[in-house]
């Protein structure tokens, strides 16, 4: 039995130990180590996902590189880790993106600039946290999340894959919280604090819904003989019919896990917590919410809503596709409205997260692989996007757009690399985005057509709120505030750099991407019975030019 993916869960979380038990100061050396430290252990954690990825057989068995522990017997509870090609895609994608995160926060935890207290009278530290510890606990931060991330595309039995996805709310109430955007004005810290807890109470009372049914599920098969938490088996024994669950009960189990999977996704009406997350955190902090945390949710809809309730997931199909397009148009008029940067592009997010969940529940072939794909590019896109308006934001000390105005004359290329964030946020044809979002609809309108053209006015909005934006901050005459403004620094190139490149590379060439999910696609959809509606053929002429 190979322990490579244990390995991939283990480093980012030994390495959070590590970084956080590394020697306190004030120090820039002491910093730099630290932030050295971290960014090692990530790109040890992106060659172990790359290794999965290249060693997982699309043409082999569902789940892979399979592990098993016990751990806690009495209940059938094991550490079972097995991995399928979404999984290993989104895995990929969570390595990908940390080590750019972190580059890009480079300096986000250092010390504010501003003046600090005078000490008490006793003399001791007023502010330990924010100096000595700052730096270390950011970063521990950031692969803690990763680590229960990547535990949680890899897990194969349901309790294990509950308890790391509210794990990982932990780490990120207090990235949140603790590090938030320091351009947010004088009520920063109390704004951070309300976005912090709205953000863990939406997601945890969402989870104790999920927990309930994780036990529904699991009394109903001890009462079958099947008292197991692993996935595989659970799957095969209701496909089998081993495993009966009757309409009403699996009616509400889906429920209760779609309700979990739904508001972390987030879709609507359950996202409000959204824009208050993104925008008081830092940009890095912003793209490991849309890009990384919120995935696990759609990618918890294919493997666990579909594969464990198939009925259910066919009799909701048509009222989640409605709320899907509620919040695509939604997201994206709500965006085209919008003053502050941040709160656009988590508006912007929640329009994209209606597609991908349209083409989840579409349940069709090419739903589904445009939805992964839709993962992937939205998650790349997205971070490149917000990671430059990050760049921005920090210049200008400003999250407003009316503060920005002429950018492109004074910082060309990070006018220009915001541009492209721009275009891949519309789904221009030849960057990454257009790919996944042209499948999607193709597999939408093929069984719901109403639904799939309405969902294409959702590219009409796009093209307006990204095209906006970069007009109102990039193009005209250059505001005061603007005129000493850098362009990006070597830093910043590195950051946006692979994230650019990706985005065209998988625009031009997703085959690698959709050859390692399809199969898992495929797999998906005959748990739930489903096969892709027959195409309308042209009326056909005998040879004799009578028509059939």
């Amino acid at each position: 039995m190979s322990a490579l993916l244990t390995a991939t869960c283990a480093v980012p979380a030994a390495g959070a130990v590590l970084t956080a038990a590394l020697p306190a100061g004030t120090s820039e050396a002491r910093r730099r180590t630290t932030k050295t430290v971290a960014l090692a252990v990530s790109a040890v954690t992106l060659a172990l996902t790359a290794l999965v990825a290249v060693r997982f057989d699309p043409h082999g068995a569902r789940y892979q590189l399979t592990e098993s522990y016990s751990w806690i017997r009495s209940f059938g509870i094991s550490f079972s880790l097995g991995v399928d090609g979404i999984g290993a895609v989104l895995a990929l994608l969570t390595a990908v993106l940390v080590p750019v995160v972190m580059l890009a926060s480079w300096h986000d935890a250092d010390p504010a600039p501003a003046v600090a207290p005078a000490a008490p009278a006793g003399g001791a530290d007023p502010d330990t946290f924010e100096g000595r510890r700052r730096t270390q606990a950011f970063f521990a931060l950031i692969l803690a999340v990763e680590a229960m991330v990547v535990v949680s595309f890899y897990a194969t039995d349901v309790f294990l894959f509950y308890v790391f996805f509210e794990a990982m709310l932990i780490p990120m109430y207090f990235l949140i919280g603790g590090f938030g955007d320091r351009a947010g004005g004088p009520e920063s810290a109390r704004q951070r604090s309300y976005a912090a807890v709205k953000f863990l109470l939406y997601n945890l009372l969402g989870g104790l819904v999920m927990l309930a049914a994780v036990i529904g599920l699991y009394v109903i098969g001890q009462e079958q003989g099947l008292g197991t938490f692993d996935l595989p088996t659970l799957t095969n024994a209701i496909a089998d019919g081993s495993l009966k669950l009757s309409g009403t009960a699996q009616d509400a189990l889906f429920l209760g896990f779609f309700f979990a999977f739904a508001v972390k996704a987030p879709l609507w009406p359950l996202h409000t917590w959204l824009p208050n997350a993104m925008g008081e955190a830092t940009a890095g902090t912003a793209v490991l919410i849309t890009a990384v945390v919120d995935k696990v949710g759609t990618f918890a809809m294919l493997r666990f809503c579909l594969g464990l309730f198939p009925d259910a997931s066919k009799t909701f199909a048509p009222a989640i596709l409605v709320l899907s397009l509620i919040g695509i148009v939604y997201g994206a008029l709500l965006a085209v409205g919008q003053k502050d940067i941040k709160r656009l592009v988590a508006y912007a997010s929640i329009s994209h997260f209606g597609f991908i969940i349209m083409g989840i529940f579409a349940l069709t072939s090419q739903g589904q692989s445009g939805a992964t794909l839709y993962m992937v590019n939205h998650g790349l896109s997205t971070a490149a996007w917000m990671l430059v308006a990050g760049f921005l934001i920090s210049r200008r000390g400003s999250r407003l757009i009316a503060d920005y105005g002429g950018v492109q004359k004074v910082a060309p290329v990070l006018a220009g690399t915001f541009l492209i964030g721009s275009l891949a946020t519309l789904s221009l044809p030849g960057l990454a985005p257009f790919v996944s979002e042209f499948l999607v609809l193709v597999g939408t309108f093929t069984r719901y057509p109403a639904i799939g053209i309405v969902a294409t006015f959702g590219i009409v909005l796009a093209a307006l709120y990204a095209l906006l934006l970069y007009q109102r901050t990039m193009t005209g005459p250059v505001k005061d505030g603007v005129r000493s403004m850098p362009d990006l620094k070597v830093r910043e190139l590195a950051v946006v750099a692979p994230l650019v490149a990706l985005t065209i590379l998988l625009g031009v060439y997703p085959r690698p991407l959709t050859d390692l999910v399809n199969p898992s696609v495929d797999a998906t959809l005959s748990q739930v019975h489903r096969t892709d509606p027959a195409p309308a053929h042209p009326v056909a002429a005998t040879s004799g030019g009578e028509q059939k």
